[in-house]
């Protein structure tokens, strides 16, 4: 089966000059950990996650004035919307992340975490 299947959508993104604080306040209220960088054409250009926010700023009175270009991984673990949901399972897993963002070419189309892979094997999908 094809990570399409299973990826959620819309995709809750960011713009890479929104500030720290705003992506943690959407990250908030929408109970996720992270949350992909996209442009106008939302191509994705990175991702951003809870950790990585409070590993840069000590100080809590940046997170409103810093855009997060400044925090976000730019070199992005993904996946094609056509790869097989195991092999995304075994990516997600060596390379220790919590979510990928899932693309069609550059477009960012949908986004797989964790959670979503193990619910699906919990429902006896093979």
């Amino acid at each position: 089966m094809k990570i399409r299947e299973i990826m959620r959508t819309p995709v809750i993104a960011v713009k890479p000059t929104e500030t720290i604080g705003k992506a943690l306040k959407i990250m908030d209220k929408e109970r996720i950990h992270g949350t992909p960088i996209i442009n106008d054409e939302n191509r994705l250009l990175g991702i951003i996650v809870k950790a990585d926010i409070y590993r840069f700023l000590m100080d809590p009175g940046h997170y409103e004035s810093c855009p997060v270009e400044w925090v976000m991984t730019k070199e992005v673990i993904k996946a094609d919307v056509d790869e097989d949901i195991i092999a995304v399972a075994k990516r997600l897993r060596a390379k220790n992340v919590i979510a990928l963002p899932i693309v069609e070419g550059d477009t960012l189309v949908g986004i797989v975490s964790i959670e979503d892979i193990v619910d699906y094997f919990l429902e006896g999908n093979k």
